[in-house]
């Protein structure tokens, strides 16, 4: 791995990919960014949690060695740009790293560091699964129902950041061919372009059948807008019933072939493969959640998909989250920074603990990532709980971040 301005990691070992797998060593190096605003507090709550599961599940035998590299203000500050060239670089050389969430200006500035860091290392698919823990309010009569999965496509559609603005020469020029086109555009308008492929669409709906095979989850639901985009998201629904039938017809079958070959019962150690109007399924998850396992959808409707799901277990505060692809992960806490909270030891730091889970399964650790499940299902359901929680539930004892992560290590 070149480096132009970080000091390499003194010990630990590199992650590789071989025959189509990643190969472990028990003292990976995991790289880190600490994330602005209340990184500060929820980073080091994430690595105290990991490395004392780490430690009661293996016993010294295996160990995360934390190297921390840079993105968002604490780069810009230190070296003047958002994300070093190093920090992409270290990410792709070490294949899974974990990080805090970072800032984005709202309608100005650079573009999205969580987007540049999914484009730049073409982290296609953006992994959310979505449970309830016992002991957490939510608005739904039933969240125990909800145990899904959500694959978004992370480098395409709205996001691949294809736009021009209003009243610019750019802008004209795009109008004005399109109205060669015959499509009319009012000349004050901003443009963006909406890019789905074959090749985005086909990846994203294969990890997702992977996934589903690998877990022995019983569906995996397309979700789209293809009553509406018919040659954008119509064409992921069309490419992925494809893709499923081509690639994975020995344990996939269509919604339809249930209903019309085998009366509505679906056969053993098979997977259906359904497809639901984005709008609908807003509906679904909120009404018949039992019915949904693993959900595949275009980018913009999964960012709202995947929020939509987490508030109707709770909110983002344990909603954990990943980009990756089939060598390459970085896991994530997927709520904002918080600034006005920042090191002031409060948040929740749940969702990156969670997303600290997910990094533990990817790395086969399932002893580890299962202590951390039992440490927080037993803080919640005893009511040990930070602000954003002890304030919706009476009797609970509010904790703050740094006790909330030593409940769940005492309880592991």
């Amino acid at each position: 791995m070149e480096l132009k301005i970080y000091k390499a990691p003194e010990s630990g070992e590199r992650i590789l990919f071989d025959g189509g797998r990643l190969q472990v060593p028990d003292e990976p190096v995991i790289p880190y960014v600490e994330g602005d605003g209340i990184g500060v507090d929820i980073t080091p709550a994430m690595r105290m949690v990991l490395d004392q599961a780490v430690r009661k599940a293996y016993g010294g035998r295996r160990r995360l060695h934390w190297w921390e590299i840079y993105a968002g203000q604490k780069a810009m500050d230190m070296f003047g740009t958002a994300i070093p060239e190093d920090s992409f670089n270290a990410v792709r050389y070490f294949r899974v790293a974990i990080k805090g969430p970072l800032t984005t200006p709202v309608g100005g500035g650079f573009r999205s560091l969580n987007v540049a860091f999914r484009q730049e290392l073409d982290l296609f698919a953006c992994v959310r699964p979505v449970r309830w823990f016992e002991g957490v309010p939510a608005p739904l009569k039933r969240p125990q129902d909800v145990d899904m999965v959500i694959f978004r496509e992370n480098t395409e559609d709205l996001y691949a950041g294809i736009e021009w603005e209003e009243g610019t020469d750019e802008c004209r020029r795009v109008i004005e061919f399109l109205k060669g086109m015959g499509k009319e555009i009012r000349v004050d308008s901003g443009i963006g372009i909406k890019p789905i492929s074959r090749t985005g669409t086909e990846r994203l709906v294969r990890m997702a059948i992977q996934y589903a095979i690998a877990n022995r989850r019983k569906s995996v639901t397309l979700v789209h807008k293809g009553n509406i985009m018919k040659f954008t998201e119509g064409a992921f629904m069309k490419w992925g019933y494809e893709l499923a039938k081509r690639e994975f017809g020995h344990v996939c079958i269509t919604e339809q072939e249930v209903s019309e070959l085998h009366g509505g019962v679906v056969p053993e150690g098979k997977i259906v493969i359904k497809d639901r109007i984005a709008d609908a399924m807003f509906q679904q998850i909120l009404l018949r959640p039992s019915e949904y396992d693993v959900l595949a959808m275009p980018n913009l409707n999964g960012d709202y998909m995947s929020d939509a799901l987490a508030a109707a277990v709770g909110g983002l505060g344990l909603a954990p989250g990943a980009n990756m692809n089939d060598q390459v992960a970085f896991f994530e806490a997927t709520h904002g920074t918080a600034p006005k909270y920042a090191g002031q030891d409060k948040v929740n730091p749940g969702s990156l603990i969670l997303s600290g889970v997910l990094m533990l399964e990817h790395l086969g650790w399932r002893e580890a990532a299962e202590l951390v499940i039992r440490g927080m299902e037993r803080a919640i359901s005893e009511g040990v709980v930070t602000y954003d929680l002890a304030r919706q539930r009476e009797g609970a004892r509010e904790v703050s971040c740094s006790a909330f992560a030593r409940a769940i290590c005492e309880r592991m």
